[in-house]
């Protein structure tokens, strides 16, 4: 069972989702690029991506939650006072923004993904 606790800094997650339902969470082609431009807004700063796999109806990521010290020397460089980021809340933002904008182009509402979304802490090479 995965441990669906907060993220923790500096630890090693395989993070996946799909859609609600086993709906298909990419329509069309273009859907797959804007999932990683939001991912480029939401998950990078806060974490270091090894590996990723995108499917019609689900995703899987190889992730490293930066550490507190990383986060804030990336954003210390953009403002005096930067408020810490909380990983888990970047991943929620992350689906937020897809979901609204997937909702918005095909007619949809309500959820998108399923909740929570699963995380593993990766804790070996095997």
């Amino acid at each position: 069972m995965s441990n669906l606790n907060a993220l923790e800094y500096g630890v090693y997650y395989h993070i996946y989702n799909r859609g609600n339902n086993g709906e298909n969470i990419f329509v069309e082609q273009h859907n797959y690029r804007y999932f990683l431009q939001l991912y480029a807004k939401y998950v990078e700063p806060v974490a270091d991506t090894y590996a990723y796999c995108f499917l019609r109806n689900h995703f899987h990521l190889l992730v490293r939650i930066k550490t507190e010290e990383e986060i804030q020397r990336t954003f210390g460089v953009w403002c005096e006072t930067p408020k810490p980021l909380s990983p888990s809340q970047q991943f929620s933002h992350w689906f937020n923004a897809y979901a609204k904008a997937i909702n918005k182009s095909y007619g949809r509402t309500g959820s998108l993904f399923e909740h929570p979304f699963r995380r593993i802490p990766v804790t070996s090479d095997a």
